[in-house]
């Protein structure tokens, strides 16, 4: 079983303390080159999410039975065989997206992000809270890769959710700006994300330190004392 207490941690390291991309930093290429729009960032993410979680519970299911010196290529081909599979799923039932993401799902075997969680969690932990960790990393994933996808697309293209037909046919992306807006070249290009990944970093760090200032200045609580009869 899982306390309160344990699920809060583990959902707000993985959602904003550690957050992977604007915390840890980690998995920078597919963060800056698949985020050309919403929908490519969701659909590597949710991918990520779901090798994450299975690789979390098998490592942590099998962490007594793995020989200490041969963990980490274990891990990897355990790692490898999920990609595997969601590659093939991509493949079958996403095809036009899956040939947009590219080398980018094979990639996740690689991940710095994937392999981390497994020998810093779930290598140490039990079942359910490693698959819950590699569930929120990857939310943490998720939501970051979305906004900056989401802003990277506004800002280069006026829409939002271009190539949601790849996923669900018939529906159309969002236009927001004028048709004939010029779009912003820059935006779309790696050096446009590497910027507006760093505005997201500053913006995490400023709401952090507004709140570490909030806690110095709330008063501390009373203490209750026994009084003598």
């Amino acid at each position: 079983m899982i306390t309160r207490d344990e699920l809060k941690t583990i959902a707000g390291n993985g959602i904003w303390k550690q957050n992977t991309s604007i915390a840890q930093i980690l998995g920078l290429c597919p963060l800056l080159a698949v985020t050309t729009n919403a929908v490519n960032g969701i659909m590597l993410s949710l991918a990520t999410i779901l090798v994450m979680a299975i690789s979390n519970l098998a490592v942590a299911s099998l962490r007594n039975f793995i020989p200490h010196e041969i963990r980490i290529p274990v891990f990897i081909l355990i790692v490898a065989a999920l990609v595997t599979v969601v590659d093939l799923l991509f493949n079958a039932n996403l095809h036009e997206l899956y040939l947009v993401l590219g080398i980018f799902i094979p990639l996740i075997v690689t991940n710095c992000i994937v392999l981390a969680r497994v020998e810093a969690f779930a290598n140490k932990n039990p079942p359910l809270q490693s698959t819950l960790d590699g569930v929120f990393m990857g939310v943490g994933m998720l939501w970051t890769l979305a906004l900056l996808g989401a802003m990277r697309e506004f800002l280069g293209s006026g829409t939002i959710l271009g190539g949601i037909d790849m996923v669900f046919p018939g529906l159309q992306p969002i236009q927001l700006l004028p048709e004939s807006y010029p779009g912003f070249l820059l935006a779309l290009l790696p050096p446009g994300a590497f910027i507006l990944l760093g505005c997201m970093i500053a913006w995490k760090n400023w709401l952090d330190a507004r709140a570490a200032e909030r806690n110095k200045q709330k008063p501390p609580a009373p203490v209750a004392t026994a009084g003598c009869h």
